[in-house]
């Protein structure tokens, strides 16, 4: 795979329901994340957000995963 195609993502359609996700956790975080420049937040509550996110899809995965 090249190094250009792999930065894109897989599937387009999913970048909405990645947003939706990434806004209600920071919700849920209690962190004042905002559509667009968000410069003011630190590395860490930043870090917090993008964690969750993967965990998150990594429980969603599993419990595909049973499923089948």
């Amino acid at each position: 795979m090249s190094s250009q195609k792999s930065k894109g993502q897989m599937v387009p359609e999913a970048r909405g329901a990645l947003d939706n996700m990434k806004y209600e956790i920071a919700r849920e975080l209690g962190v004042n994340l905002k559509k667009g420049y968000n410069g003011d937040l630190s590395a860490r509550e930043n870090g917090y957000v993008g964690g969750y996110m993967v965990k998150r899809l990594v429980e969603q995965a599993e419990r595909q995963m049973k499923g089948q």
